[in-house]
């Protein structure tokens, strides 16, 4: 990665980016459901309020990825990993590892022991990175998510 690429915390000059970023593949590769709209069109609300927190991956100032942690709705887990993305224009770069990183990192100083993540199998490189930082497949909990039909957990050290 060369120097122009940085990760910063969401504020809402970051809203559409979010917003878009994540449609982008949603759509690609299903349908946005409630629980999408809920968070992508109310990001401050529905996660920075509630004690979540959301990266933006900046490359030469524009952002190219993001990716959250919403306080868990699931006995035992602090956060979910959620609402990543990375622009197919800047795919293939490690965008999304360092992101991943980044969110476990944040995740850790705010004292998280373990996290959770939905996902889809069909979603390949995303469970193959979620793999790589560390996230195993548990059993299903109920998911508010249609699409959904994997779940991951990484307990933190």
């Amino acid at each position: 990665m060369d120097a122009s690429f940085t990760i910063v915390p969401y504020s809402e000059a970051y809203k559409d980016a979010f917003r878009d970023l994540n449609e982008e593949w949603i759509v690609k590769y299903f349908q946005i459901e409630e629980m999408d709209r809920l968070a992508l069109h109310n990001p401050k609300s529905y996660i920075l309020d509630k004690g979540g927190y959301i990266a933006v991956a900046l490359l030469n100032e524009q952002p190219v990825g993001v990716c959250s942690l919403i306080p868990c709705i699931y006995d035992g887990y602090d956060f979910e990993l959620s609402k990543m993305g990375v622009s197919p224009t800047a795919q293939g770069k490690g965008i999304g590892k360092l992101l991943g990183q980044h969110i476990i990192e944040k995740a850790k100083q705010l004292g998280a022991k373990k996290l959770f993540l939905e996902s889809n199998r069909k979603l390949v490189p995303a469970l193959a990175l979620y793999k790589k930082l560390g996230f195993v497949e548990m059993a299903k909990v109920a998911s508010p998510y249609a699409r959904s039909d994997i779940q991951m957990e990484l307990i933190l050290e």
